[in-house]
């Protein structure tokens, strides 16, 4: 369920579930921090038979119509919305682990652009709730061994270093990355993320990111990308 001047469903939010789910090793338990609408987790649960999945997300209008969803959708038994703010306390309880954790943050500070009056809009493109180093945070707090935090943001240099910068303060490695072009010919704009924590992974390997070739949307000609086709129909959606 989404409003139609609000928080809509986006091609960020479909790459982030699909690219984590693809790369998780095995997910019994899932996590989705700051989930908004529902999109990321419900995408995850459908990928993910029979996993267990909590999301966390501070606007109630937005858990309200994720709550919609999720029961129009089947998924109350194994789905748990939570109200709150991911970074305070008892919210995520403290012995609380994952297999996979994926997160969509906001990709700009208030400052860095025109901010909509509109709360949907502004907490999912601004800052107002903490920032990447926040996700990758409590995402590095609540892995459970082995487990694999998937997330998206912006691919120029310094929004790259960001993320860089939130991985190596939460003790996370980018084991691997993918550029987004969202048409054909053109430089990528967002990149998906795929992290482990340092500590799961052998002390050869913490140094090293594999950058995958850059997934394409659309083609020069604006239909969809054959590769792009196949990711929406691993995910339910039609090609």
């Amino acid at each position: 369920m989404q409003l139609e001047n609000g928080h809509r469903f986006s091609t960020d939010d479909a790459l982030t579930a699909w690219y984590g789910t693809s790369w998780a090793p095995t997910v019994k338990t899932g996590l989705d921090l700051g989930s908004g609408i529902g999109t990321v987790g419900m995408i995850c649960a459908w990928r993910c038979p029979g996993a267990r999945f909590v999301t966390v997300e501070a606007q109630a209008e937005s858990v309200a119509l994720a709550r919609r969803s999720a029961a129009a959708n089947g998924l109350e038994d194994r789905y748990e919305i939570r109200h709150g703010d991911f970074r305070e306390p008892g919210v995520i309880r403290e012995e609380e682990r994952f297999d996979l954790v994926t997160g969509s943050p906001p990709y700009w500070p208030e400052t860095d652009g025109i901010v909509s009056e509109h709360p949907q809009k502004r907490a999912c493109r601004f800052e107002v709730r903490g920032s990447v180093v926040d996700y990758c945070r409590t995402a590095a707090k609540h892995l459970a061994t082995g487990g694999l935090f998937a997330c998206v943001f912006p691919y120029a240099p310094h929004q790259l270093e960001r993320v860089q910068q939130g991985a190596r303060e939460a003790g996370l490695v980018i084991v691997r990355q993918r550029p987004v072009v969202f048409r054909e010919g053109d430089e990528p704009l967002i990149a998906v993320f795929a992290m482990m924590r340092a500590a799961d992974l052998p002390e050869w390997f913490r140094g090293q990111t594999w950058t995958e070739p850059p997934l394409i949307v659309r083609t020069k000609a604006g239909g969809y990308h054959p590769e792009y086709s196949a990711v929406k129909l691993a995910m339910g959606f039609q090609p």
